[in-house]
């Protein structure tokens, strides 16, 4: 058991529309997308410092945006990108959900592991 007690649990959540036939969600490797166009500016800024070419980026922004039915990124051209108003509120919600459940998590394993 002592074994047991050096571990941690971790939840990962996805954010998806029960409606869609696509297998795309709003998981830990979008919102680290859209965080970083938040932080950066840009969809390409943003794949590069997670080691993403943009052409990938690109397109895993278009297949979760067709399957949740809603932008997430206002493209700029040349200027960069930013989040749209619901792009925006979905990575908040996302993180909020995320941080929470993350808490209990380790909370719970803690309690269970005694």
């Amino acid at each position: 058991m002592k074994n047991l007690n050096k571990l941690e649990a971790d939840v990962r959540i996805s954010i998806s529309n029960p409606q869609s036939q696509s297998g795309s969600v709003f998981g830990p490797g979008i919102a680290a997308l859209c965080q970083g166009v938040r932080d950066k500016g840009s969809l390409n800024a943003a794949a590069k410092s997670m080691g993403m070419a943009y052409s990938k980026a690109w397109r895993i922004i278009k297949e979760t945006e067709e399957s949740l039915g809603t932008e997430l990124l206002i493209r700029n051209g040349a200027h960069g990108s930013q989040l749209t108003e619901e792009g925006s509120k979905l990575l908040d919600i996302y993180a909020s959900i995320q941080q929470k459940l993350a808490k209990e998590a380790v909370k719970l394993y803690q309690k269970l592991v005694k």
